[in-house]
């Protein structure tokens, strides 16, 4: 792997476990399904920290040699995507496919690898029925009244990826838009799987009624289907750990399921704005688009990767500013180093690259694997101030900074991968 060290390996660290472990995938390809988003509004700082991490983990595996098969998921039809369609007077699709768009826009802009496969939650409704009949079946679920609810007490696991008390996973799911008063639940932690339709809401049929999947039971059957029952990396925000996550697991491994249902969970930390975690509920956004009116993409990149995705960070166009300054600093370090007219001088390029892979392999440490390609920019600068240039460092810097972080580096657009891709899935919105 040209002078990567692949003895040690990566080790990433497994909210399940919480340890970091060596990754070791189940076999090849490695399968990996991310959570997508809900679409109905921009894509925020939020999502952008969670994306641009799960790109460089993907990138970094595949800079290892591994082939991967990578599902993100595409959440169309949800309680918030109705809510916000009522408020704007638009109907639900129409909203749902232009924020999509919108998305794919912003993922090309900041260089992101698209998924292999982009399903939405609209087409899987039969799959999804298949799985609550099972559960049914199983004795994992009953339902009322033309819903369907999943028993927490069918699965003793319930609760170990957050560990949560009982009484906060009540209060956490209150807050994500469950009902813990609903009497028709036998436990208050119960949660959906077929919601029955509500007025004015679309619906689908089932042997239950017409109504909807719940949130929960779209995620674990498409990365069920489209992965081949089980997930070597499951990856999300970190505050899709409960409930999400967790019922996931529930669902797919219940009575026999496919267990375990991922191999590894990946959770992106928080980003924070005026004191709070960024959501769309508190209303503290920060948009993308917005921050890219004032810095590169590089400088947007730059800024994520310089916190680590396990820590929680406060928003700061200080610092925001500082990541442009050196998101420059690698530009011109590439655009000056490539100067035909410069001698070269020798450069052993090993101790750059080791020290890159080992911030990587060591629980993804962005932070570090930045100040490795910073500290490179500026020896490649005082060499071509002096009318030289390092042997083979722009090529490294390349290497490491574009292929490996996502950067743009002097290169006009993003890659032609990134491009190509959401290209093709973008045409299926539009």
């Amino acid at each position: 792997m040209d002078g990567i060290d692949g003895e040690r390996g990566l080790r990433l660290y497994d909210t399940l476990r919480g340890l970091v472990v060596p990754f070791e995938p189940a076999g090849k390809p490695v399968k990996v399904y991310a959570c997508g988003i809900t679409p109905y509004d921009s894509t925020h700082l939020g999502h952008a920290f969670t994306y641009v991490m799960i790109d460089v983990l993907l990138r970094w595996l595949r800079r290892r040699g591994h082939e991967l098969r990578y599902v993100q998921n595409l959440t169309d039809i949800d309680d918030s995507i109705l809510r916000a369609a009522r408020e704007r007077d638009e109907d639900w699709r129409e909203l749902g496919l232009r924020w999509t768009v919108r998305y794919v826009e912003d993922m090309q802009i900041l260089n992101v690898l698209a998924p292999d496969l982009f399903p939405r939650a609209t087409e899987a409704i039969p799959e999804i029925v298949a799985s609550v009949e099972r559960l049914l079946a199983d004795g994992c679920a009953y339902e009322r009244e033309g819903n369907v609810y999943f028993s927490v007490a069918a699965f003793s696991g319930y609760g170990r990826l957050s560990k949560l008390p009982r009484e906060e996973m009540a209060e956490v799911s209150a807050r994500r838009g469950a009902d813990p008063n609903d009497p028709r639940k036998r436990d208050p932690l119960d949660f959906l799987l077929w919601q029955r339709q509500g007025e004015d809401e679309p619906g689908w049929s089932s042997p239950w009624g017409s109504g909807r999947p719940g949130w929960h039971i779209e995620c674990s059957t498409m990365a069920g289907r489209d992965l081949d029952g089980s997930v070597d990396l499951h990856a999300g925000g970190a505050d899709l750990a409960y409930p999400h996550h967790e019922s996931e697991i529930a669902q797919a491994e219940c009575a026999g399921g496919s267990a375990p249902f991922a191999r590894h969970w990946f959770h992106a930390a928080m980003v924070r704005h005026e004191g709070e975690k960024i959501s769309k509920s508190l209303g503290n956004l920060v948009m993308v688009r917005d921050l890219l009116e004032k810095v590169s993409p590089d400088g947007l990149r730059l800024e994520l990767l310089d916190h680590h995705y396990r820590s929680s960070w406060q928003f700061s166009a200080d610092s925001l500013a500082r990541s442009e300054d050196l998101a420059g600093k690698l530009r011109s370090a590439v655009s000056e180093h490539e100067r035909s007219d410069l001698g070269t001088e020798p450069w052993d390029p090993e101790p750059d690259r080791c020290a890159f892979a080992r911030a990587l392999d060591d629980d993804l440490q962005t932070p570090r694997a930045v100040a490795v390609l910073s500290d490179l920019a500026d020896r490649m600068l005082l060499a071509s101030r002096g009318g030289r240039r390092l042997s083979g460092a722009g090529d490294l810097m390349r290497d490491l900074g574009g292929r490996v972080l996502g950067l743009r580096l002097t290169q006009p657009g993003p890659d032609e991968e990134v491009t190509r891709i959401w290209v093709g899935h973008r045409a299926r919105f539009t």
